[in-house]
């Protein structure tokens, strides 16, 4: 028995989506706005358009963890992945394709398949039967009103602040010490000192580094004080920041204790991470978000001491998108916890990137075709790239901060601690090849 599942929303998520139950004989509607309502962002109404970068980042599956996910969707015959290899262009170890040649392609895929009725429409209100939410960082406004109705007045985002998240391993604890302000709370932050010089310089530092610009049609989206940049508090005055998320005051660094003050001292200025998954892997730079090119983050954030080595699993941005708090609002499934005939995909869950957007995509298809088929689909392995990214969006990251990610080894599950280091980016890709190999072997 086939069914109809409606699609809101054509890019690489919905796209992918379309694809995999109109594969297994479902019968899909997808709508697309563009070619009724364009967007500020598009230039055509091709569907999976790229809007930035034609690239889909590494395409090295033995030592990234993109790569590793690339891998993982061509096996499970993605149609992204599939026009991607079809339309590639010269980028090193890099897939970067046509991107004119690949938007027509996939449209020309989706279109001519006799199991997918393309729609040119917007639609405004959420359906009533199985459907999948795909519409992505544009969201038209009366079906983010929708939403927004449907989950919560707090549970969407219009804005990403991102801080720059570092792999807790590349921290320097010989210098960075871990405590709360005051002592409430235990060991829940780590904290970077940093003296009058090294302050004064770091605030300099952020004055003169090149910053990106905003897009467009970001530039109407104005700044809030919970998400104010970084160098924008700098700019503000010199000692700014030492009275924000810098600000040293019931934090005593114990490698200063002395006779008279056998807890330590105040330091000048503090920077403080805090842990930003389940696993204690990855923590997040408290308040930097930046608009800050992204070498000059790595090279300025790295003149923190105790980040002097410090590798980024994402860096800091501040750009216009929609996205839900997924965490709270789905389950394993991505089906909406209030309204289950609703799965939600791509950047609306909180993922980021082109390939990241379509892996959710293709993820919402299966676990609906496998539920309107009467069989039970798990998850796949946290083991798995599509299992990390998933598990980050449904419950690994913490509900209060969340915000977009970016698929890395920081939300994989830890290698046994005997591995190498420099053998650890293979050992997640080995141990990763093995573990999608065992949840197919389950896939109805």
């Amino acid at each position: 028995m086939t069914h109809t599942i409606h699609i809101i929303g054509g890019g690489l998520a919905g796209s992918e989506a379309s694809w995999q139950l109109a594969e297994r004989g479902h019968r899909v509607r997808l709508s697309e706005m563009r070619g009724v309502e364009s967007t500020p962002a598009h230039k055509s109404d091709q569907l999976a358009e790229l809007v930035c970068s034609n690239s889909f980042r590494s395409d090295d599956a033995d030592s990234n963890a993109v790569g590793l996910l690339h891998q993982e969707l061509r096996t499970l015959g993605s149609l992204i992945m599939h026009e991607a290899d079809a339309h590639r262009v010269p980028a090193g170890s890099a897939l970067a394709v046509d991107r004119e040649g690949y938007a027509a392609a996939v449209t020309h895929a989706i279109a001519t398949h006799p199991n997918i009725t393309l729609v040119r429409e917007r639609v405004d209100a959420l359906p009533t039967g199985p459907a999948i939410i795909a519409t992505g960082p544009l969201t038209a406004a009366p079906l983010a009103e929708a939403i927004r109705s449907a989950t919560g007045a707090d549970a969407l985002a219009f804005f990403d602040a991102l801080a720059p998240i570092v792999y807790a391993e590349s921290i320097n604890m010989d210098v960075a010490w871990k405590a709360a302000r005051w002592g409430k709370g235990g060991d829940d932050y780590i904290n970077c000192p940093l003296d009058k010089t090294q302050y004064q310089a770091f605030v300099e530092a952020l004055l003169s580094g090149e910053k990106t610009e905003f897009k467009d049609w970001e530039a109407d989206t104005p700044y809030f004080e919970g998400c104010m940049p970084i160098e924008v508090m700098a700019a503000r005055g010199v000692e700014t920041l030492r009275h924000g998320p810098m600000k040293p005051m019931g934090l005593d660094n114990p490698r200063d204790a002395t006779p008279a003050h056998p807890q330590g001292r105040w330091p000048y200025a503090v920077v403080q991470l805090r842990q930003d998954n389940a696993l204690g892997t990855l923590f997040n730079i408290v308040g930097f978000q930046t608009k800050l090119k992204h070498a000059e983050q790595v090279r300025i954030f790295r003149m923190i001491p105790g980040l002097e080595k410090a590798e980024f699993a994402r860096l800091g941005g501040l750009h216009r998108n929609t996205f839900i708090r997924s965490p709270v609002l789905l389950d394993e499934t991505l089906r909406l916890k209030s309204a289950p005939n609703l799965r939600f995909a791509g950047q609306m869950t909180g993922c980021e990137g082109y390939i990241e957007s379509a892996a959710i995509g293709l993820l919402a298809a299966r676990f609906w075709a496998a539920e309107l088929e009467g069989c039970t689909l798990p998850p796949p392995p946290p083991e798995t790239a599509l299992g990390a990214l998933l598990g980050h969006i449904t419950g690994g990251a913490n509900a209060d901060s969340f915000q977009p990610m970016n698929v890395n080894f920081g939300l994989f599950p830890p290698l046994d601690a005997k591995v190498r280091k420099a053998d650890r980016k293979r050992g997640y890709t080995e141990r990763g090849r093995i573990a999608i190999l065992g949840w197919l072997d389950r896939m109805p």
